[in-house]
């Protein structure tokens, strides 16, 4: 079996902990996933099986969310799971004046993650870090946000504002609500996050746990083909004789103007896997077709 997978994360669950689960359901070893989500958050999490692990790193890093922001409050974690810092009232917000801080964070901008995530200074989880209590310097990085959409906003002391964000690969949602929680001069925790999109995959075709093991149980499991979400890719489609050499391993003569990768077909329906174009040469990085073995 290969393919993807694109399960409905649960509440509390870390990525490590769905991998798990799915190798178990599946009985298969060969199981990873793409763009983790923090154990609080819900929503899209791409499950990659048998040999669609190799495409990972391949797949598109668009990623979508509907967050809930908390303002007057801000955690040691910039959401609910941490201990609270400050905590201070803040009924007078006007709703107009935060739809224009929201504007910028819209294109790329600089951002530091949180102490709690698992970035890696020196070596180290900065979430290891952070719970023996040891202050590094958190290196900033560049993200881009296309978009962000008010979706609701709740008056009171500790107000909330339901956003829609889209995003790159990279974007720390905490992070947004924490710096607009700090331009605001309120502090500002993130309260609730679901994925409603991650590397092409929505949140409305994803599957639950128990819709998994219904499948399972009914023998109607089928995994999304291992090109569905490569869509971004352009393709290339190669006679049977090329097709075996590729497949060996050898590059292949082909005279295209693009220098990139690209996803490879033999006769434009059994897709052989990435290769990618230079100097004339289709060149073999991923082989995943079915009678590889």
């Amino acid at each position: 079996m290969q393919g993807f997978l694109n399960l409905h994360k649960p509440f509390d669950w870390t990525s490590h902990d769905c991998v798990a689960k799915v190798r178990k359901l599946l009985k298969m070893k060969r199981v990873g996933h793409a763009g983790t989500l923090d154990p609080a958050a819900t929503g899209v999490l791409p499950i990659a099986l048998g040999k669609a692990t190799r495409l990972l790193q391949y797949l598109p890093g668009t990623k979508a969310y509907q967050a809930t922001v908390r303002l007057g409050i801000q955690t040691t974690t910039d959401d609910l799971q941490g201990e609270i810092i400050t905590s201070a009232p803040c009924p007078g917000l006007d709703l107009e004046n935060i739809k224009t801080v929201l504007s910028q964070f819209i294109g790329k901008i600089d951002q530091i993650p949180p102490n709690y995530s698992a970035i890696q200074v020196n070596g180290k989880r900065l979430y290891d870090l952070a719970r023996k209590g040891e202050i590094v310097e958190i290196p900033v990085r560049t993200v881009e946000i296309t978009q962000i959409h008010v979706l609701d906003w709740r008056n009171g002391d500790f107000p909330e504002l339901d956003i829609a964000i889209s995003c790159g690969s990279g974007t720390y949602i905490r992070a947004i609500a924490r710096d607009l929680g700090t331009i605001l001069n309120t502090g500002g925790t993130l309260s609730a996050l679901v994925r409603t999109e991650s590397s092409s995959f929505q949140i409305q075709d994803s599957l639950t746990f128990t819709d998994l093991a219904t499948q399972i149980e009914n023998s109607t499991f089928q995994p999304i083909a291992p090109d569905a979400p490569l869509q971004h890719l352009k393709s290339v489609n190669l006679a049977p004789e090329s097709a075996k050499k590729w497949c060996q391993g050898q590059k292949i003569s082909f005279n295209l103007a693009i220098r990139d990768f690209v996803r490879v077909y033999q006769t434009e329906t059994n897709f052989l896997g990435i290769g990618k174009l230079e100097n004339d040469l289709l060149v073999p990085q991923i082989v995943v077709y079915e009678n590889s073995n």
